[in-house]
């Protein structure tokens, strides 16, 4: 048998150097991953799973403690000199990030980002040479060479994702450290993205340490998994093993979870969609202009018209989850921001109880905004670092002036116990950082309601959550929503959260919506083409 091409052994981590109480992230974890090989590793948020991946390519902060041995290729990677390190980082392991914007730079274009990390380590390239590398290697992950002059705020979160993996393909590593790396990509895009992954490292030999919340993901492209909980492996074998017969108590709660979200069954729809709509959106048109250079406009080229969203028609009822799915890019984060009058359209209507959005003045809209509330994908992005958790939730009350501070305090106290997060005095006066992801969530949506809105929108609210702590956030929303008698837009990627959690689902794709219907209908009798090769491509645990 082969040498392994990476081997961990007995590592620790922990973020502070001190001596007494140490509290590891990383727990005396141990595990090897040969060339070809594809690792799963799985968890909940807060895990150790994300410190795990970066501490084996030393991109922990310096005052981190770490024990332990790591090799690549039976060499120490804590013995290697900043030379032998920087050349390991990007040509021998590169590591695709959760977040693409860490790993984006907005003041540069597309292509520099490209061509800049080609030159770093390969000097010797001309620009042309870089250029062509660099444009075969977007393609491969379905970016055109016409976005090559655009910059990362000119992308979609997908979009700017699909950039982040191609950057770290372009060096042809030999193991790729990927850390959630289709988290903010549809199923369509997440298929091609991985299946391209899997195919490299068989044509390559490229190893792969695939870091994700998506048990299904895993299931369906990595060879072995391991399972990680409190900073410790507590289960690694074969992938099809360990889904047929997990042995630790928390890799079967984490597959009990993530069975319940694609459990089938029918489904009540329990808005009962009388009376008039609570919002009606008719014709509504969102475009963009993307100016060609000076350069390009000498050869002729004309500006670029982006039709984000392209004459959308829609209602939502009172009481009702509409769930909005389709690929990264397809307009449904910028719809929702027009909705809500966060931009303005470029033409068509909104009337939100009647009253059309889109020609009231700002103060108007302003108080109208009370009643429409945002639950974004990203809790830590929307929450201010510099405020408490009581602050940051009080905001909204300030802002619309509906509370003293003393009731104001009182009421996040009483929301704060709402969405489970007790004891509420204890959270209170945390802040943002001192919390997982799952409790962020919670604040998030704890300040979305504290006006009392009748409406909600959900921009992926759990996609960054693993599936045990899904279920838990999914159950508070439904349960909120008979409490607090609200209404769901539901934007989500995930079909298997979408059929367990709305009523109906609008399918959208290139800015229009093309299927609408009962979860049920949609899901069992798709009618458009695009709909149906969005089922095709979504992870299914009962796959495995």
């Amino acid at each position: 048998m082969t040498e392994p091409l990476l081997c961990v052994e007995q590592l620790r981590v922990a973020y502070s150097r001190r001596t007494e109480a140490i509290a590891w992230s990383v727990d005396d974890v141990s595990f090897n991953l040969r060339a070809g090989e594809r690792l799963g590793l799985v968890g909940e948020s807060g895990c150790g799973k994300s410190t795990l991946g970066r501490a084996v390519m030393r991109l922990m902060p310096s005052e981190t403690r770490i024990e332990g041995r790591v090799t690549f290729a039976g060499q120490s990677v804590f013995e290697m000199s900043p030379a032998q390190l920087r050349r390991f980082r990007g040509e021998a392991v590169a590591l695709v990030f959760q977040d693409p914007m860490t790993r984006l730079d907005p003041l540069m274009t597309i292509g520099a980002h490209c061509v800049e990390t080609l030159h770093s380590h390969q000097p010797n390239l001309s620009r042309r040479q870089a250029k062509e590398q660099a444009i075969a290697t977007l393609d491969a992950v379905k970016i055109p060479a016409s976005r090559w002059s655009q910059y990362p705020h000119e992308f979609s979160g997908g979009m700017r994702q699909r950039v982040a993996i191609a950057l770290a393909l372009l060096l042809n590593p030999r193991l790729i450290v990927a850390d959630e790396p289709t988290t903010s990509l549809d199923v369509t895009v997440s298929a091609q993205i991985l299946q391209e992954l899997t195919r490299l490292c068989a044509d390559r030999q490229m190893a792969l340490l695939l870091i994700s919340h998506d048990l299904a993901m895993v299931g369906e492209y990595c060879d072995r998994m391991a399972v990680m909980h409190s900073g410790k492996l507590v289960e690694t074998g074969p992938t099809a093993m360990v889904f047929q017969a997990p042995q630790h108590p928390y890799t079967r709660s984490l597959l009990q979870a993530a069975l319940h979200l694609q459990a089938s069954g029918e489904r009540k729809i329990e808005g009962g969609r009388k009376g008039n709509p609570i919002l009606r959106i008719q014709e509504l048109q969102q475009h963009y202009t993307l100016e060609s250079n000076p350069v390009a406009r000498l050869l002729g080229k004309t500006d670029q018209t982006i039709r984000a969203v392209d004459g959308i028609s829609l209602e939502l009822y009172e009481g009702e989850t509409l769930g909005l799915v389709g690929e990264s890019g397809c307009g449904k984060s910028t719809l929702s921001r027009t909705i809500l009058q966060l931009v303005r359209p470029t033409s068509g209507s909104v009337k939100f109880l009647g009253q059309e959005l889109t020609t009231l003045p700002r103060p108007a809209l302003q108080m109208q905004r009370r009643q429409m509330q945002m639950v974004f994908q990203d809790p830590h992005a929307c929450l201010n670092p510099m405020m408490t958790v009581g602050e940051s939730i009080a905001d909204p009350l300030r802002i619309h002036q509906l509370a003293t501070p003393k009731a104001a305090k009182s009421q996040v106290l009483d929301m704060l116990e709402r969405v489970g997060l007790i004891p509420a005095k204890e959270y209170y006066d945390r802040f943002p950082r001192e919390l997982s992801g799952g409790q962020q969530q919670r604040v998030a949506i704890a300040r979305a309601l504290i006006t009392r809105p009748q409406l909600v929108i959900c921009d992926e609210p759990v996609s960054m959550l693993d599936a045990s702590v899904q279920a838990q956030v999914l159950q508070l929303m439904r349960q909120l929503k008979q409490d607090f008698n609200l209404t769901y837009l539901f934007i989500t990627h995930d079909l298997w959260v979408a059929r367990s959690f709305c009523d109906r689902i609008a399918v959208m794709t290139a800015g229009k919506i093309v299927e609408l219907g009962p979860t049920q209908d949609v899901f069992n009798h798709p009618q458009h083409p695009y709909t149906q090769t969005l089922l095709q491509a979504a992870p299914l645990l009962a796959r495995q």
